[in-house]
This record gives structure tokens, C-alpha cells and sequence, in this order.
């Protein structure tokens, strides 16, 4: 098996390109749903406090379905044999740009949680909407987050380099 070493330096470079982009997105989301948090905190009182049964209902189905949703995808487009055949398609580029729009939706689905909830809090002035959230969109965005090592090692797993098979061009 090859060793990160053996991986052509191009390759590395855009592993290094889309993983940091991925990060950067992934870091903003995490910042987003903790300032939400803080909004939803001090801006409590200038919220309409009223009460929604039918919203609290919606609320839960809503966060029960994107959270349990980014588990699916996560684990659905980040399978073994989907990102073998990838690779062997389409190269080291289209197994990382794999990786990087996966990452996206996955962290996507977790701010989209965060802001539903405070979109249920200032409806209802009910700090509990955003608070809890915030706690699965926190779960859902760690869980999402790329760590280098983890692409690295996909490349490694999936990518073939050597003289049976040429290094791919890489797409600019």
C-alpha cells in the first residue's frame, strides 16, 4: 500500500485546497449556531412570547429528520465501494471533490437545524427551540468535520498510483 509520501504533490496540494474550503465552511456554521444561541439568549426578551403546539410538533419532526438525515447521507456517500468506484472513475479529483460537496451537505443539514430552531424561538420567544438546536446541530457539524488525516487516508485506500496506473491530470 502506498504511503502519504507517494501521493503526487498536485494531489496533495488540492487535498489540501478542498479540505481547508470544507473546513472553513464546516468552522462558520459552528460559529453561526453558537452566535444564535447568543441572540436567542439575550434577545429573549424582545421576542413575542407565545405559545405554538403545532410549531413545537413541526420543530421536532424538522430536527428529528435533518439530524437523523445527515447520519444517512453522511454514511450513504461516504460507503466503501461508492468511493472505490468513484476513485477508480473518476481519480484522486473526483474522490476529493466527493469528499469536499458530501462535507458540505452533511454540515449544511446541521446549520439548517440551528436556524430552524431560532426561527421557533423568535416566533415564540421560547429560548428552548434554539438551545436544543444548537446542541444537535453542534453533534451533526463535529460529526461533519473533515480532519486531513481521514482524506488522506481515503486517497491512500481508494487512489491507485504507480506504474499499472498513471497519476491522474487534476482538474484546476
Amino acid at each position: 500500500m502506498e504511503t502519504p509520501d507517494q501521493i503526487a504533490k498536485e494531489v496533495q496540494a488540492e487535498l489540501v485546497r478542498r479540505r481547508n474550503a470544507a473546513a472553513t465552511i464546516v468552522g462558520l456554521l459552528l460559529v453561526l449556531t453558537l452566535a444564535l444561541a447568543v441572540i436567542a439568549f439575550f434577545g429573549k426578551n424582545f421576542f413575542r412570547h407565545q405559545t405554538n403546539p403545532s410549531l413545537r410538533i413541526a420543530w421536532m419532526i424538522t430536527t428529528l429528520t435533518f439530524g437523523t438525515g445527515s447520519i444517512i447521507l453522511r454514511r450513504t456517500k461516504f460507503s466503501a465501494m461508492r468511493l472505490q468506484d468513484i476513485a477508480a472513475l473518476k481519480g484522486a479529483s473526483g474522490l476529493l471533490k466527493t469528499l469536499e460537496t458530501t462535507t458540505l451537505q452533511v454540515a449544511l443539514l446541521g446549520g439548517a437545524i440551528s436556524v430552524c430552531g431560532f426561527i421557533a424561538t423568535f416566533m415564540t420567544g421560547d429560548g428552548f427551540y434554539t438551545y436544543r438546536s444548537a446542541l444537535v446541530g453542534l453533534a451533526v457539524l463535529l460529526y461533519s468535520y473533515p480532519t486531513h488525516a481521514s482524506w488522506q487516508r481515503a486517497l491512500v485506500k481508494f487512489v491507485r498510483f504507480g506504474p499499472e496506473r498513471p497519476e491522474p491530470e487534476l482538474a484546476a
